[in-house]
């Protein structure tokens, strides 16, 4: 119990350290815009910022008393500074975002969105340009629409242009390959331009009128589609007029719908609400884009839970546009801090107005408030979800002897075929599920013996592990050379009465940072037994290991677990936490399955033109294109390959030394001939 007093000191001197750093950086600070980080002794970010004086912006940190405590545990471990200046604080806000999307400090309010948005696209620079879906980086060469908030909703979007305006959605290998109509021609979703049923000019239209509707012009669509039924009707052209008029029928479909859905006050806009509730916040995004809905989105973002619902909306806001372009309105249900400066920043982005609104009355007043209200039914989902979530780690808990809830449980698996393309992979869940940003990935290197799963078992974890370790080291040494290595030594005991957050606080960054609570393996005494001893000799003792082994006939609600602290159990067929470790199981196997698949994909779709030096992208395609086959190019003399656009005389011969192996070897004995004759 004599141990509080040193966690108060070492705590005090760990503070004192961080303000020391602090001042430091202040003697050659500026006091122009700027972002700056805090950096620990690992060299990892711990908070980015953005000022509009950088000097008196950070100078707030060394008067450590008027700090909160959140901000004192962070001045506490910073051991370096970086600044950055910029021109203009609007600047300052896109870098700051741009940094804490990448950087992920983990005092900063963080954005989870590692996902891309699908876009609708149509080609360009074709007679007959096709409309589909498209998600990345945009390429050259097509006009884009969106973003949507999934493929669902752009892939709808597709279909109703498909039904109004007749578009090809066909590849150009495929349009150029057919020889009668296909199947959406005859479910008239195609004016089957391939087999030129339309004309150049009349495709022209269509793509114009279907352009026109994307950009929001739909009533001026409407008219003149209504007009060409009419004088088609007059000039009796049953057919076409038949077909004009479904036309308008499916675009009056693809406009219908209630104010909320879509609005017919605004034409590009975001709508984004936030709800807080038991120290969360939940953010819901609507993409309105011509008028129409383009899907919405729930996202969580991560934060200390005394931050003002300004202040999130506020920092998800710029980190949100960070990759990808803002429209010219976005409307908000809480009016931000810097609601001018963040205008400013996405007006710089945008290369033109963008309005950041709080509306108070009318339609927009009514969508805003519908966005929020999805929000909160978000988040009260999400925290129900959480306390079941929080009941199965308590069971887990129970049933493994647990001194606690598991906040990390790392599950393995590996996949292969023969040997081939194997695999290990880690998935990672805990209070709030999966947490797939964790998941790791190991291509095995070997050398094993085909189907050895206990030795490909046994790399992985030396790898996971061995890492974890010498990190843990390096921080440890780190923590030592600055004077804070008392601190794992002055910690409370379960039994002393210290301050548990100030002993929280006194900890070195987290050692126990990414260290797993539980490890489940697939298997059974055998993986036991092997996983086991590997985890042995690494040292680590502290991991609780479970083994899930299948039931008779691989029957699943008969597995059987092993502890190793007890004789090999089961549990009842219909028990809640039984259907918890067979999901972790199958989410591990799932993702061993994909990963394995990609990896055997990739290596199908290597060639041998890969593996010559100096051969990347953009000359594989070049010979490709020329020879038509690596076995044309594998055949081409060296004259032919000298000839081939876009490479050189060294490259040609360098691909020609490849192909011929003794080609290098007698040259050179020519070279030597003619030397020694000279």
């Amino acid at each position: 119990m004599g141990n509080g007093p040193a966690v108060q000191l070492v705590a005090a001197e760990a503070g004192v350290v961080g303000v020391a750093v602090i001042e430091r950086a202040l003697l050659t600070m500026p006091l122009s815009p700027g972002v700056y980080r805090m950096l620990d002794r690992t060299g990892e970010a711990l908070y980015v910022g953005k000022a509009r004086a950088l000097k008196k912006r950070v100078y707030s940190y060394t008067q450590v008393g008027r700090l909160p405590e959140r901000l004192r545990r962070m001045v506490s471990e910073t051991a370096s500074m970086e600044v950055v200046t910029t021109h203009t604080e609007a600047e300052a806000l896109l870098l700051e975002a741009n940094l804490i999307k990448r950087l992920k400090p983990r005092f900063n309010i963080l954005l989870r969105d590692d996902k891309s948005y699908p876009w609708l696209m149509m080609t360009d620079g074709h007679a007959f340009p096709q409309i589909g879906k498209h998600r990345g980086k945009p390429p050259k060469g097509a006009s884009y629409w969106g973003p949507f908030a999934s493929a669902w909703a752009v892939n709808q979007t597709v279909t109703a242009m498909q039904r109004v305006f007749l578009l090809r959605s066909c590849a150009d290998t495929v349009f150029s390959s057919r020889t009668r109509p296909c199947l959406l021609h005859q479910i008239k979703r195609c004016c089957a331009p391939c087999v030129d049923r339309v004309s150049p000019e009349d495709y022209a239209r269509l793509v114009g009128q279907a352009k026109a509707f994307l950009s929001g012009k739909a009533n001026s669509v409407q008219r003149e589609l209504a007009a060409e039924m009419e004088q088609a009707a007059e000039a009796l052209e049953f057919e076409r007029a038949a077909a004009l008029r479904d036309r308008i029928r499916g675009l009056t479909h693809v406009q219908g719908g209630t104010g909320v859905i879509n609005p017919a006050s605004i034409e590009d806009a975001d709508l984004i609400a936030i709800h807080q509730a038991a120290g969360q916040s939940c953010v819901q995004v609507f993409f309105v884009r011509g008028g129409r809905n383009n899907g919405n989105r729930a996202f969580f973002p991560v934060h200390a839970k005394g931050e003002e619902a300004a202040e999130v909306l506020e920092a998800f806001i710029a980190q949100f546009y960070d990759d990808k372009p803002p429209p010219p309105l976005i409307l908000t249900n809480v009016a931000l801090g810097e609601a001018a400066l963040v205008q400013e920043a996405l007006t710089l982005k945008a290369k033109r107005k963008v309005e950041l609104l709080v509306p108070q009355r009318g339609e927009k007043r009514a969508v805003v408030e519908h966005a929020a209200t999805n929000a909160r039914e978000a988040l009260e989902r999400k925290l129900a979800e959480g306390a079941g979530q929080a009941r199965l780690l308590d069971a887990v808990a129970q049933l493994f002897g647990l001194p606690a809830p598991p906040e990390r449980i790392e599950i393995y698996d590996n996949s292969h075929i023969m040997g081939t393309n194997a695999y290990g992979v880690m998935v990672v869940a805990g209070p709030e599920g999966f947490n797939k940003q964790a998941y790791r990935k190991y291509a095995i290197r070997g050398p094993i013996a085909p189907g050895d799963d206990f030795a490909m078992m046994r790399e992985v974890l030396e790898r996971r592990f061995g890492r974890a370790l010498r990190e843990q080291a390096e921080r440890q040494a780190a923590a030592e050379e600055a004077g804070s290595g008392p601190v794992e030594i002055g910690l409370p005991s379960p039994d002393d009465d210290a301050d548990p957050a100030l002993a929280a606080q006194a900890r070195p960054p987290s050692s126990r940072a990414g260290w797993p609570d539980v490890l489940l393996i697939d298997g059974g005494a055998g993986q036991f037994s092997a996983v086991r001893g590997v985890l042995d000799d690494l040292g680590v003792t502290d991991v609780k290991l479970v083994a899930i082994a299948k039931g008779p006939d691989r029957d699943a609600g008969r597995e059987w677990f092993h502890t190793g602290d007890a004789e090999p159990f089961q549990l009842p067929p219909r028990d809640p936490v039984l259907y918890y470790l067979q999901r972790l199981r199958d989410e591990a196997h799932r993702f061993a399955i994909t990963t394995h698949r990609a990896g055997r994909s990739k290596g199908l779709s290597r060639s041998e033109l890969d593996e010559i030096p100096g051969i990347g992208a953009a000359r594989k395609r070049a010979l490709l294109n020329h020879f038509g086959s690596v076995r044309g190019v594998r055949q081409a003399g060296l004259t032919d390959l000298e000839a081939a656009p876009g490479i050189s005389r060294e490259t040609a011969r360098t691909v020609y030394g490849h192909f011929h192996a003794g080609w290098r070897a007698s040259e050179g004995r020519g070279a030597d001939a003619k030397r020694d004759q000279g």
